[in-house]
């Protein structure tokens, strides 16, 4: 069955269900954007002012390790409860719950001291992932037509927010009076997603509700390999990508790279993920299978990685490009819970399993990288592990991509 047919199956019964073709609009669009557009910055801004909160709360690298991992721990229990939270609240009142969360998480990081950060950390990235496991089915419920499209554009916005928040939030630190203030400035978008959120999602509320009404009774995927194998990719692709977010600057800047320079590189392998997700997945997605193109793109960014490990400084803005290419498979590692499922029902489970048991498995990426440099002294040994999980993804990423449905 080719992709378009897959669409074509999703989109008759979502006319079953009562809902047209396409249901969803401009407004609903800009709202998913802007909301996604929100899911990274939490993130990537704070690795490279990690070393400015370090000295400032006087705090261990073991501290940074854990501040590094919480959002892929958080991302994890939330993503697990949140196809049952949206089941019994709406998925429009969830994800804008999510909103509120993510702004105060934000504001609160303002306040010092390094107890207070983590916490707020915590709000923060609980709010992030339950939108993180809802808007793919937001996308496949109210966009049936334009799955691959919506997808594109969805992740194109959360690599463009991920190269905001570690290119800007930088240059932010010194007028806005230290890296508190830079953090929080991200609160003003997260509240303005909400804005557009809300009045968008109000529209929508009863094709989503009868969308996930079967959530809380339906099948499980946990004894399905298929599930497994999407869940393996996403855990291994994000394990990747919340290593290179959490401490590819402080790599940068320890051979050298003055701090703005290593926030605007980090930038660079997350704006390369903006073409990829646009351009690049939707013609994945219109594929009968999209191994090829995950192998592809990871064989790329195999070659950034490699350079990375063996001289970081040599061509720092080559190794961020190629680097970036390859984590760019986020797009397809995102598309594939959409193609790889035929209901919002069956969505909504996959969407689930795999973003909160992935995290989970991803968990483990930042702090055993971060362990490892402890351990060492250096980043050759924690290169090693980022390649050892890379090639897990690859793997998982092309079984994923066979034209199969859970």
């Amino acid at each position: 069955m080719t992709q378009g047919q897959g669409e074509s199956t999703a989109s008759g019964r979502a006319d079953h269900r009562g809902l047209p073709p396409v249901a969803g609009g401009a407004l609903l669009a800009a709202a998913v954007v802007l909301t996604a557009l929100n899911l990274r910055p939490a993130v990537t801004a704070v690795a490279p002012l990690l070393g400015s909160m370090q000295a400032d709360l006087g705090v261990s690298a073991t501290w940074a390790g854990v501040l590094t991992t919480l959002p892929t721990l958080c991302f994890a229990g939330a993503g697990l409860l949140a196809p049952r939270l949206a089941a019994r609240l709406g998925l429009g009142r969830t994800i804008s719950a999510a909103l509120v969360a993510l702004t105060l998480g934000l504001l609160a990081r303002t306040v010092d001291g390094p107890h207070l950060v983590l916490a707020a950390t915590l709000v923060a990235c609980a709010g992030i992932a339950l939108a993180n496991v809802l808007l793919p089915v937001v996308i496949k419920a109210s966009f049936p037509a334009r799955v691959g499209l919506m997808t594109g554009v969805y992740t194109a916005a959360l690599q463009g927010g991920g190269a905001l928040g570690s290119a800007v939030t930088p240059a932010l630190e010194e007028p806005l009076g230290g890296w508190p203030g830079a953090l929080a400035s991200w609160a003003a978008v997260s509240a303005l997603a909400l804005l557009l959120w809300w009045p968008a999602a109000r529209r929508h509320g009863h094709s989503w509700a009868e969308a996930l009404t079967p959530v809380r009774g339906g099948r499980s995927l946990l004894r399905n390999r298929l599930a497994w194998t999407v869940t393996l990719f996403f855990g291994f692709q994000s394990a990747l990508a919340y290593i290179a977010m959490g401490w590819l600057a402080q790599v940068f800047i320890d051979s050298g790279v003055d701090k703005t320079t290593a926030g605007l590189l980090v930038g660079v392998t997350s704006l390369v993920g903006v073409p990829i997700a646009l351009v690049v997945a939707p013609l994945a997605a219109r594929s009968r299978a999209q191994s090829g193109w995950i192998a592809g793109l990871c064989g790329t960014g195999l070659t950034g990685a490699v350079g990375l490990t063996l001289a970081p400084a040599a061509q720092p803005l080559l190794w961020s490009l190629l680097l970036g290419v390859g984590l760019g498979v986020f797009a397809l590692a995102v598309a594939v819970i959409a193609l790889r499922t035929r209901t919002p029902e069956d969505t909504a489970q996959l969407s689930g399993m795999a973003q909160g048991l992935g995290y989970l498995i991803a968990s483990a990426g930042p702090f055993l990288f971060g362990l490892l440099h402890d351990a060492t002294d250096g980043w050759t040994v924690p290169w090693l592990l980022f390649l050892l999980i890379y090639a897990a993804q690859v793997t998982f990423g092309v079984l994923a991509g066979r034209p199969r449905y859970v």
